[in-house]
């Protein structure tokens, strides 16, 4: 999605810390168009906060998720499983692993 476009962008391409409230508010409003008073509103409210506990516990036991961190990899509209990664990993186990996606991908 889009906005799942945008907070990766902003993570781990501009160093954004998008743990802070403002800083959520701010990307919201100028890459999303969405408002900053109804942003802030929602971020401080427990809105959503079942939803998201519900999606947490349904990945933890659709992939077995026990700790963090944990990487699932696979690209999207694929009908074949994701990989998924438990605890940290070289480099070379995400170039593999990236490498095997693409390549079913192209099948």
């Amino acid at each position: 999605s889009t906005s799942n476009k945008v907070l990766f962008e902003a993570i781990y391409e501009e160093g954004e810390n998008i743990s802070l409230i403002d800083t959520l508010v701010r990307i919201a409003a100028d890459k999303l168009s969405l408002s900053s008073d109804e942003v802030r509103s929602y971020l401080k409210s427990d809105a959503g906060g079942a939803e998201i506990e519900n999606d947490i516990n349904n990945g933890r036991r659709k992939y077995s998720i026990s700790g963090v961190p944990f990487f699932i990899i696979g690209s999207e509209g694929n009908d074949q499983l994701p990989y998924a990664m438990s605890g940290a990993q070289s480099p070379n186990t995400f170039l593999r692993t990236f490498a095997t996606v693409l390549e079913e991908k192209d099948e």
